[in-house]
């Protein structure tokens, strides 16, 4: 493909799309020959999950000695289960211990137990490959679930930041009680046992501190048992170091996915329409919770075999040719238009540039 770069209009989309695979795949192979150690896949995959649990670990251990505030210790293990969603991703994509089943299995269980605001990751990998097969359209069920494609209002606001709210509001919005079983019968089985936990115990914190806080205001007290108080401070302790920074880091991953990628009036199997680059410097405070996904996240639809860190590493290579090839750069038209990709107003490469970064 000599000359591609100089007139990516005479490509069609495979080939608009093969050329940025053969782009990545190629700064993929440069990076692992430039530092050896990218070649140690399986360890590096291992190491940075030691990483993020130790710092999960470590942060509460401080917070609960007095030595951390808790908003210090809830937005530093927001960033560390962040690190841990990456591990899923690729996890889910085989890409560590691939043939060794005990490892890549404990790894999946760990990354759930630090994140138990998730669907079963075994469940997850089954959602995930038909993400890829049906991306943007009503069949793909993982983007569905965290809003893309929803209208803006405050069910989406809603549902963004809370997987069961989300699957609620979908149950009352169908028609037939059959339907509503059915959903009700799915949410149970994908978020049985630590999702259920993690957002039964995050609303019993939100119920308790704002009936307390409406007594307060009434002049009236509750006067709680003590085994009630009991139970709230393990419960307050668990809302710091492991339900709200995953309320937060859930948060931000849903609103930026949701949002990076496309719904509704893509051509089938056009990879270049599926997502955009969403990476302005006023979404780093979310992006800094989901690992900078709205960045690279594009990347992984063109070349899937590549771990997050490879993906962080080559952004500045497949932002350039990305961009060169079609594929949109901070299209905030996507959230009034509910995610469509709107073929009819496409823009050219020269209108919609990426961002530095």
């Amino acid at each position: 493909m000599d000359g591609v770069c100089a007139s990516p209009e005479r490509l069609n989309a495979q080939q608009q799309s093969a050329y940025i695979r053969e782009t990545v795949m190629a700064r993929g192979a440069e990076l692992r020959r430039r530092y050896p150690l990218l070649k140690h896949q399986d360890a590096l995959g291992a190491g940075i999950l030691t990483f993020a649990l130790a710092g999960m670990i470590g942060s509460a251990v401080l917070y609960l000695d007095g030595y951390l505030a808790w908003w210090g210790c809830l937005l530093l293990n927001a960033f560390f289960a962040s690190l841990t969603h990456e591990l899923e991703h690729d996890l889910i994509h085989s890409m560590y211990f691939r043939k060794q089943r005990l490892p890549h299995n404990l790894m999946l269980a760990l990354v759930w137990l630090a994140r138990p605001s998730t669907i079963n990751p075994w469940i997850r990998r089954h959602l995930h490959l038909n993400h890829h097969k049906v991306s943007g359209t009503e069949a793909d069920m993982e983007e569905r679930a965290i809003t893309n494609g929803e209208p803006w209002g405050i069910a989406r606001l809603l549902m963004v930041g809370d997987n069961v709210m989300s699957s609620l509001i979908r149950m009352l919005r169908a028609r037939t009680w059959t339907h509503r079983f059915s959903i009700l019968k799915r949410t149970l089985r994908v978020y049985a046992p630590l999702a259920l936990l993690h957002w039964g115990a995050w609303y019993v914190f939100l119920g308790f501190h704002a009936a307390n806080g409406i007594a307060g205001l009434l002049g009236s007290p509750i006067d709680w048992s003590a085994h009630t108080l009991a139970m709230m401070q393990v419960i307050d302790i668990a809302a710091v170091v492991i339900i709200g920074p995953n309320v937060l880091r859930t948060f931000c991953l849903h609103f930026v996915s949701s949002n990076m990628h496309y719904y509704g009036d893509l051509e089938a199997g056009n990879v270049i329409q599926q997502t955009q680059v969403l990476n302005p410097w006023w979404l780093w405070p979310l992006q800094a919770f989901c690992f900078n996904f709205g960045s690279t996240h594009g990347i992984h639809h063109f070349v899937v075999k590549e771990p997050f860190y490879i993906r962080q590493m080559s952004a500045s290579v497949a932002h350039k040719v990305m961009a060169e090839m079609g594929v949109r750069f901070n299209d905030f038209g996507t959230f009034a238009r509910a995610n469509r990709f709107v073929r009819a107003e496409r823009r050219s490469p020269r209108q919609v540039s990426p961002a530095q970064g």
